[in-house]
C-alpha cells in the first residue's frame, strides 16, 4: 500500500472532463478528454488495500484492483498492466463499456465517493498500447487439438485467446463481415473506438487464433459438420434476439429495432455504404428503454442530426442513491446521466407506450403513452393519462430475450431451456458431448464482464477435457451459471 493515508488526503472522485456536447456531436469520436497523469494517481492512492477487497466479489473477473491501483500510485505501468491482463483479456473493453460493479463494492463506498478503479483500469492499458507493452504471447508448444469457437464478441474472444495460448488451433467463426460482434457493430464509437478492437485482434492474429468472418453456422457450414471437424466447439453467439413490443402500430415503416439502427450506424461510420440507411437525420426519434442501448440510440440520434430526441422508460426514475433493499456492496440501480443524455433530449419516466399511430399517407405521425401505474405488481397503462408524442423514427431498445439458437438448424444442436438459452453444466459443457456455452448464449442478457469471465472460465473447462488437466485459470465467480445449468 503505497500511501496509508490517500483516501484522508483525497476524498473526492476526479474524472476526465467529457470534450463539450457542440464540438462531439460533430464527431464519433469518443467523448473523453486525455486524463491527467497526476490526477490519475491521486485517485489510485484512495485505495485502502483492505483487509477483504470487496472490489474482488464485485468484479466477476476477479481482478486484482488493489495490486494494480497501487503499482499506479507508484509509476509502475509495466507491472501494472502484468497483473490487470492476468485476470482480464481485455482490459481497454471493460475499462469503457463496462457498468463498473466493483465501484459499487468499493469499501471506501461506505462512507465516500469510490476509487475510480474504472478510470485507473483503462488508463493502465492505454498507457501500455501506447508504450508497446502488449506483445503476442504464442504457445510454445501445440496440441494438436482443434477447437471452433463460434462468435466474436468478449467471450468468444477471451476464450479464444486463452485457448490459443494453451496450444490449441483455434478458429474463430463469426457470420458478420467483421470480426468483433456487438463491439464492432453494437457499440457505437463515441464509446469506443474500433481502432481498440483492431489493436487487439491483430495480437490475437499474432499469436495463431485464426478468423473466419462472413461465415453463418448453419448456412455456410452445417452443425453436423463443423462437429466433425473440430475435437470441441464453444457457442458464445450472446443474446442477440431483441424484446419486442407488440402494441397497434408496430408494423409502420419508422418503428425499427434498436440493434437494427446501430448496427447500420456503426457500419456508415467505417466507411461502409449502407443501403435504404435508417437515419435519424432531421427526425423527431423515440426510443423506448432507459437502459446502455437506448442510450447509445441517443447519442447516435444528436449525431446524425435528429430534430428531437425522446427517451421513454417504463419504470419509476431511479434514485440518486442507494435504496434499503440494494445495500452496500450490491450494484445499486441509480439515476445515471451518460454522455448521450448530456447532448440534448428529453427523458420520460412512467411512460407506457401504448400505440403507434400513422398519418393519413400510412407513414409514422407519433407516439400515445400512457403513465404507468402498478396493478397487483404488474405495470399497465392508466386510463385517461394518454398523450401524443411527435415522432418520425422508433426505435424499441428494450433488452434482448437470448440467442438464435434455431440458425443453427441441426437436430443435433444443444438443447435449450425455457429462456431460450442453450442449457449447460457449471463446467459450461452443453447437452452434446464436447459442444460448451459460454457468456449471454448460456447466461442471457448480462454486462461484458460476465463474457470475459465465462469466455475464461469455458475454456479452462475445454483445456482440462482435451488435455486431462489444465494451466489455464478460471475466474471464481464464472462458476456462478445456476440460472441456465443442467439438472444433475
Amino acid at each position: 500500500m503505497a500511501d496509508p493515508k490517500g483516501f484522508l488526503k483525497t476524498t473526492e472522485r476526479e474524472l476526465p472532463a467529457r470534450r463539450p456536447v457542440p464540438v462531439r456531436i460533430m464527431d464519433w469520436k469518443e467523448v473523453y478528454e486525455p486524463g491527467d497523469r497526476t490526477v490519475l494517481r491521486r485517485q489510485a492512492s484512495r485505495c485502502m488495500d483492505c483487509g477483504v477487497p470487496f472490489c474482488h466479489s464485485g468484479c466477476p473477473l476477479g481482478n486484482l484492483i488493489p495490486e494494480w491501483n497501487d503499482l499506479t500510485w507508484r509509476d509502475e505501468g509495466r507491472a501494472a498492466i502484468d497483473r490487470l491482463h492476468s485476470t482480464n483479456n481485455f482490459p481497454e473493453f471493460t475499462g469503457r463499456l463496462c457498468p463498473a460493479p466493483c465501484e459499487s463494492a468499493c469499501v471506501l463506498g461506505i462512507n465516500q465517493p469510490a476509487v475510480t478503479i474504472k478510470q485507473i483500469e483503462v488508463s493502465i492499458i492505454d498507457e501500455a498500447m501506447e508504450k508497446g507493452w502488449v506483445e503476442p504471447r504464442p504457445a510454445e508448444r501445440l496440441t494438436g487439438k482443434t477447437v471452433a469457437v463460434v462468435g466474436s464478441g468478449p467471450a468468444g474472444l477471451a476464450a479464444a485467446q486463452q485457448l490459443t495460448r494453451a496450444g490449441h488451433t483455434v478458429v474463430v467463426f463469426e457470420r458478420d463481415d467483421r470480426i468483433g460482434g456487438l463491439l464492432r457493430y453494437g457499440i457505437p464509437d463515441f464509446k469506443m473506438e474500433k481502432r481498440h478492437l483492431d489493436a487487439r485482434l491483430r495480437q490475437m492474429e499474432d499469436e495463431g487464433t485464426r478468423f473466419r468472418a462472413g461465415v453463418e453456422i448453419g448456412t455456410d457450414i452445417t452443425w453436423s459438420d463443423l462437429r466433425a471437424r473440430y475435437d470441441a466447439v464453444l457457442l458464445a453467439t450472446g443474446a442477440t434476439v431483441p424484446r419486442d413490443l407488440p402494441i397497434p402500430g408496430r408494423d409502420l415503416p419508422g418503428v425499427h429495432f434498436a440493434m437494427d439502427y446501430l448496427v447500420q450506424s456503426n457500419h456508415a461510420v467505417a466507411g461502409d455504404r449502407v443501403a435504404d440507411q435508417i437515419t435519424a437525420s432531421g427526425k423527431h426519434v423515440v426510443v423506448i428503454g432507459g437502459g446502455d442501448t437506448g442510450a447509445d440510440c441517443i447519442g447516435t440520434a444528436h449525431r446524425q442530426g435528429a430534430r428531437s430526441v425522446t427517451n421513454l422508460a417504463i419504470g419509476r426514475r431511479p434514485g440518486t442513491e442507494r435504496a434499503e433493499h440494494q445495500p452496500w456492496p450490491t450494484q445499486p440501480t441509480l439515476f445515471e446521466v451518460q454522455s448521450a443524455h448530456e447532448e440534448g433530449g428529453e427523458r420520460s419516466y412512467l411512460a407506457s407506450t401504448v400505440e403507434f399511430l400513422a398519418d393519413d399517407s400510412g407513414a409514422l405521425r407519433a407516439v400515445r403513452v400512457a403513465e404507468t401505474a402498478f396493478v397487483d405488481g404488474r405495470r399497465v397503462p392508466q386510463s385517461g393519462t394518454e398523450r401524443e408524442i411527435p415522432a418520425d423514427l422508433v426505435l424499441i431498445a428494450m433488452g434482448f430475450t437470448g440467442p438464435e439458437n434455431e440458425l443453427l438448424g441441426d437436430a443435433e444442436a444443444p438443447a435449450v431451456t425455457d429462456r431460450g438459452v442453450f442449457r449447460r453444466s457449471a463446467r459450461y459443457a452443453s447437452s452434446e458431448p464436447g459442444v460448451y456455452v459460454a457468456g449471454d448464449a448460456g447466461r442471457g442478457q448480462s454486462l461484458i464482464v460476465w463474457a470475459i469471465a465465462e469466455g475464461r472460465a469455458a475454456a479452462s473447462a475445454i483445456d482440462h477435457d482435451l488435455m486431462g488437466a489444465t494451466v489455464l485459470p478460471a475466474p471464481v465467480s464464472a462458476t456462478d451459471v445456476a440460472l441456465s445449468v443442467l439438472p444433475a
